[in-house]
């Protein structure tokens, strides 16, 4: 129904392939132009996601199933090292058994170009050349506990963009609200209430095959928060000229890579390029009214705080925000 109804969504990907998306550095940064299927990007040399073990993609139960993981203490997630013993669980979702257009047929029936583009379906890592074992993709940041799928529909990475839409939190007067301890100013984000499991989270979503970066992070915003889909006429005119001013203005590129996500197998992992871009003056999305599409539960401006429980990188992505901006956290 998305597709039949989605006009106006292709208007914005074909305006969005003719804006040049400019990305602001910290001091300490370099900035070049990269090839990202996106427009002209900034590098930023020190925003690098921690190299810590993965954690959330070792939860014990997988998420939206009664699977165990194969328990992988920290010692043990490198494929560097030797552990004849592990065995992991097999598990691919139902879902994605049923061979849905956005997923992959089984390992054997078909032969993916691992590490490469393969046809519109690109299947390079953010993290850079992957191993392949048995026909089958290593995730990069080693062992899960669970090979497969799981709810992933991509052998290999699954791409996907997450825009970070700030503001300054203000009173009821028109000046910015300062947090009681730290006095710096505090920022709010648009933030989604995840149907699958209930956790607070950017509205972000895949990046479709052949689409750009830029035309992700426009498109998921525009449904996930605003339910663009359903709005009348009139009012997704009034979305398309709000969000277009705010996504046109200059955006600051938070990470680009693998994601710590609860939905990573051995074989399938989560990687995405998260970007901020920032309502100054509140006078452009802040003015929208927020509603949640289908794969939000709740959604609303939230405020940027550490106590704040996000899902999977969420809140390492909003704490360099808020340092980039120098507000509270």
């Amino acid at each position: 129904m998305k597709r039949v109804l989605g006009n106006w969504a292709e208007s914005v990907h074909i305006t969005l392939t003719l804006v040049t998306l400019p990305f602001t550095i910290r001091a300490s940064g370099v900035c070049k132009s990269i090839n990202t299927r996106a427009s002209s990007v900034c590098t930023i040399s020190s925003v690098s996601m921690s190299s810590a073990p993965h954690i959330k993609a070792r939860c014990t139960v997988y998420l939206g199933s009664d699977k165990q993981r194969f328990p992988v203490p920290d010692d043990k997630v490198s494929w560097a090292t030797l552990w004849p013993e592990y065995s992991p669980v097999n598990y691919t979702a139902p879902s994605v058994l049923k061979k849905p257009a956005w997923a992959d047929p089984d390992i054997g029936s078909f032969s993916p170009r691992f590490n490469s583009l393969d046809g519109s379906v690109d299947r390079r890592s953010h993290e850079g050349d992957y191993s392949i074992q048995d026909g089958r993709p290593l995730n990069p940041r080693g062992r899960t506990g669970l090979n497969g799928r799981g709810l992933l529909g991509r052998w290999g990475p699954n791409h996907a963009a997450d825009p970070i839409v700030t503001r300054w939190k203000q009173d009821s007067t028109g000046k910015r609200v300062s947090h009681a301890v730290s006095k710096r100013p505090v920022l709010q984000f648009v933030s989604i209430k995840r149907k699958d499991c209930g956790e607070w989270a950017i509205p972000g979503g895949m990046v479709d095959p052949g689409e750009l970066v830029s035309q992700t992070l426009q498109r998921e915003f525009s449904e996930e928060a605003l339910n663009s889909f359903q709005a009348c006429p009139e009012e997704r005119k009034k979305i398309y000229e709000r969000i277009s001013k705010l996504f046109s203005s200059p955006g600051f590129q938070v990470y680009k890579g693998y994601v710590d996500d609860p939905r990573n197998t051995d074989n399938s992992w989560m990687e995405t390029v998260a970007v901020n871009f920032h309502d100054e003056l509140g006078d452009s999305v802040s003015e929208l009214p927020l509603q949640a599409g289908d794969d939000a539960g709740q959604v609303s401006w939230c405020d940027v705080d550490s106590s704040q429980p996000l899902y999977a990188s969420h809140s390492h992505f909003l704490q360099i925000v808020a340092e980039e901006r120098h507000a509270h956290w």
